[in-house]
């Protein structure tokens, strides 16, 4: 379009050139011829527009902005109509403590104050895009500077509205993914009406404060402690059993053995014992006694 705006002041020169005395008429003619084939190419190149791939454009005629959406791709449009490319791929806010991780500089982390009034530190990501078919209405009510105006502010809300709901350590452990999931459904409300679409938030991080932090972690290790104490006890408890069934064996087997016996079975064991020493090639034994009293035996090693 500057070119046809280009075209046409040289246009208008070379008709004022041509009411001029000599020799400025004598070229007011060529200026004229040049200034409206400048036009032309201007009017020419202004009507083919190009979209690139993952964008929109949207159309504006004389400050009325058109319903209708230019998709990615080659189109012939008004020479006069102004065309703002809006980006329809997924795109990333990220709100960090950490200097460089987000959009603004420095510390951006969200502080919030929980139930029970401690104030608790969120590190959080929303993937989002926006709506081809809004993109009109994003740019006549929004703008494009939508990420300032709708994606931060509606998020930051969001995340305090919620967050007053639960106690710190709730956030930081049983209750996270409920919190997540609650703040996901108020960002993605406000951003329909605004034309965004929510595909994902990320809670990245949630720091509690350095006391209740030291709360968390002297609980923790006192649920690990009775946990071993516990398994201790148990295996204890098992030892137990172990040598209670143990004894309980050898006083049946013994109960067995005194009421089984008799002195003709202990002759007999005696006699084979005997018979087995004798018939060993390594062993010399000199027997004595006999009858019912025990024998001795005398090795002559």
């Amino acid at each position: 379009m500057l070119i046809a705006i280009l075209g046409l002041i040289i246009l208008i020169v070379g008709i004022v050139m041509k009411r001029s005395p000599e020799p400025g008429s004598n070229f007011s003619g060529i200026v004229t011829i040049v200034g409206a084939v400048v036009i032309f190419l201007g009017l020419s190149t202004s009507a083919f527009k190009v979209i690139d791939p993952g964008k929109v454009g949207v159309q504006t005629l004389f400050g009325q902005v058109q319903n209708d959406v230019l998709p990615s791709g080659l189109h012939i449009i008004n020479p006069l109509v102004d065309v703002t490319i809006f980006d329809t791929r997924t795109q990333n806010y990220t709100m960090s403590a950490k200097s460089g991780e987000g959009q603004v500089e420095g510390d951006d982390a969200i502080r919030v104050l929980s139930s029970d009034g401690l104030e608790v530190t969120i590190d959080l990501s929303i993937l989002y895009k926006v709506t081809p078919s809004k993109a009109p209405y994003i740019y006549q009510n929004i703008g494009v500077d939508y990420e300032d105006k709708i994606v931060r502010p509606i998020t930051r809300t969001a995340i305090r509205d919620n967050a007053v709901n639960y106690q710190a350590v709730d956030l930081y452990s049983t209750k996270r993914e409920e919190f997540q999931f609650k703040i996901n459904k108020t960002i993605s409300d406000n951003f329909a009406k605004n034309g965004l679409e929510v595909q994902q938030i990320l809670v990245r991080n949630i720091t509690l404060p350095a006391t209740v932090r030291a709360s968390i972690e002297s609980k923790i290790q006192a649920e690990q402690d009775a946990q071993k104490m516990q398994f201790v006890l148990q295996k204890e408890r098992q030892e137990a059993d172990r040598k209670r069934v143990e004894a309980q064996g050898i006083a049946d087997y013994q109960k067995i053995i005194s009421t089984g016996l008799t002195d003709k079975q202990l002759q007999y064991q005696s006699i084979l014992a005997q018979q087995a020493i004798a018939t060993s090639p390594n062993t010399k034994i000199i027997i004595m006694g006999s009858g019912k009293a025990t024998p001795i035996m005398l090795n002559d090693k």
